[in-house]
């Protein structure tokens, strides 16, 4: 698959790849490479550099950037950790950014601590940033796993790709090994469904915390307490970030409560939000659901939730969520048959 970074008419001179899964950063600076180096010795092409000492700089890899490629079209200069270098250290690089050797390409790798905004800039001015994450709304995350899925060794039916979904989660770091060992066991190219894959999926990765807040709108208690084992356990997620998840998806809802006349794009203009306007949608049609004393209801409940998470019940941590996200989760339902029963008395 293309990282489609390297453009029609060439390489650039620098690219920063930067991104929160490491896995996934890993895997577009391996491919990234790949397109650089071409049909050339990855050997004679290819040189890392990486932090080190108490005050590292980059003047060694400036060097090389700065060297004509010998016995190969292009010299690629690769910078791991590019975030851990002081501001001094960086001073050599941004300055061959200002006037880069256009036979070279410079990868930066972003890695622990801060990308100095300037550096960034630098890059953007002569060359390309490539974030590799996962987006994190739920219609942009489809289709990056339907991109990705296209260009697999594989061909999965509709049922097995959801069912990976499903089960990797927020976890698709681990998608391309996965396919990877589905091309080997069963070849490449080879058609497959859920029970094919099934064998390799291993654990369940987290859930995202849409899953979560979904299955509580829709009343589904089951489907809500599995998602938030899902993002206790392979997510790794302290309460408090929980919770913060909760009163957030309320929050908006709050926000809408009592405005009348509100479509999907007046709401997500109500809430600030850029791009997609789904998550304005289901706020609204949260609030709606719900209504002012619901959303009350709601909240009281979460509020509850916080003082027994800080100790005003001596309950573990993990129940007192569980109870929270029952309660949320059946006072849904109880808002929805409380209208049928108004309803039913009217008419």
């Amino acid at each position: 698959m293309s990282t489609a970074a390297v453009r029609s008419d060439g390489p650039l001179p620098a690219y920063l790849v930067r991104g929160s899964d490491p896995a996934l950063r890993a895997e577009a600076v391996h491919r990234l490479v790949d397109e650089l180096v071409g049909d050339d010795d990855a050997t004679l092409v290819v040189e890392w550099h990486e932090p080190d000492g108490d005050a590292p700089d980059t003047r060694a890899a400036v060097e090389a950037a700065g060297t004509p490629p010998f016995l190969a079209s292009r010299r690629v200069v690769l910078l791991r950790d590019v975030g851990a270098y002081p501001t001094e250290g960086l001073q050599p690089l941004l300055t061959y950014l200002a006037d880069p050797l256009p036979t070279s390409s410079v990868v930066l790798v972003a890695g622990e601590g801060r990308l100095l905004p300037r550096l960034v800039d630098a890059v953007k001015a002569v060359g390309h940033v490539i974030d590799p994450d996962v987006p994190g709304n739920r219609r942009a995350r489809t289709s990056w796993l339907a991109r990705r899925l296209e260009d697999a060794p594989v061909r999965l039916t509709a049922p097995a790709a959801a069912l990976l979904d499903e089960h990797l989660g927020e976890d698709l770091g681990r998608l391309a090994n996965l396919l990877e060992a589905l091309a080997s066991a069963y070849g490449a190219g080879a058609r497959l469904e859920p029970d094919d894959v099934a064998p390799f999926l291993g654990e369940a990765g987290s859930a995202p915390p849409w899953e979560l807040t979904d299955a509580i709108d829709r009343g589904d208690t089951a489907a809500a307490l599995t998602a938030l084992h899902r993002m206790l356990d392979a997510g790794d997620r302290h309460p408090l970030q929980l919770m913060a998840t909760l009163h957030g998806h309320l929050a908006r809802m709050l926000r809408l409560d009592g405005l009348d006349g509100l479509d999907e794009a007046t709401a997500a203009t109500v809430l600030g939000l850029r791009g997609s306007t789904f998550p304005a949608r289901k706020a609204l049609d949260g609030a709606r659901a719900l209504g002012s004393e619901g959303i009350a209801d709601a909240l009281g409940l979460l509020a509850a939730a916080d003082l027994d998470l800080r100790g005003a019940k001596a309950w573990p941590e993990r129940l007192v969520l569980e109870v929270l996200v029952a309660r949320l989760s059946r006072l849904r339902r109880a808002r929805a048959r409380s209208r049928r029963d108004v309803g039913g008395r009217r008419s």
